[in-house]
């Protein structure tokens, strides 16, 4: 099954106010890693000292780096239709539909899963099911935490782990994903179509 593993870095936890100051998403193409997207953000903001604590990135990191309007198509262009997979969806979802929206620009069209969902169904017996739990529940080789590139290479590791535990054989990929929507639980998630609207002439004859 091919998809993009994907995560993000933010200045904090609420969408609509804190920012995304790291995207990343790995493509996997028959099991195995086919292609990276990843770039630092520049949130315009201070970045509060806690959240350099946790994904250790610092003010100076993103100066100079795109800002998050110049990043959606490229990232959309990157993801294309596959499915998309990320640990805790809704939060990484939610950040970046903030953005789609506010930019009005087009969004990737894959089926969005969330392996938290999934594997609370899938895997007993954990004391928690964060991401670094799972992994070491997998024996998946990690070095660090809490960077978007890393984050999504290991999430999508996991992911493959999971199939291997749903997946029967010779299963059809539409039932696969039939499985996979229903134990993540959130019916037909995926970002909403946006579709790029041609510039136009002011009334001072300027395209806008």
């Amino acid at each position: 099954m091919d998809f993009i593993a994907f995560d993000i870095e933010t200045t904090g936890t609420v969408a609509g106010v804190d920012k995304i100051i790291e995207i990343g998403a790995v493509k996997f193409i028959d099991g195995q890693v086919d292609s990276v997207f990843a770039t630092l953000i520049d949130p315009k903001r201070d970045i509060p000292i806690e959240a350099t604590q946790v994904n250790k990135i610092t003010q100076e990191m993103v100066q100079g780096m795109p800002l998050i309007e110049d990043i959606l198509e490229p990232f959309s262009l990157f993801c294309g239709d596959l499915p998309l997979v990320a640990h805790n969806a809704p939060f990484d979802f939610g950040f970046l539909l903030v953005e789609y929206q506010k930019y009005q620009t087009p969004a990737p069209n894959g089926q969005v899963l969330d392996t938290l969902a999934i594997s609370k169904k899938v895997v007993t017996g954990l004391p928690k099911y964060n991401l670094g739990t799972l992994v070491s529940h997998f024996n998946i080789t990690t070095s660090d935490f809490h960077r978007a590139q890393e984050d999504s290479n290991y999430c999508g590791q996991l992911f493959i782990k999971l199939l291997d535990k749903i997946k029967r054989p010779n299963q059809p990929y539409e039932q696969l994903m039939q499985q996979l929507v229903t134990l993540t639980g959130k019916g037909d998630f995926r970002f909403p179509i946006i579709e790029k609207q041609p510039k136009q002439l002011d009334l001072f004859g300027n395209w806008g």
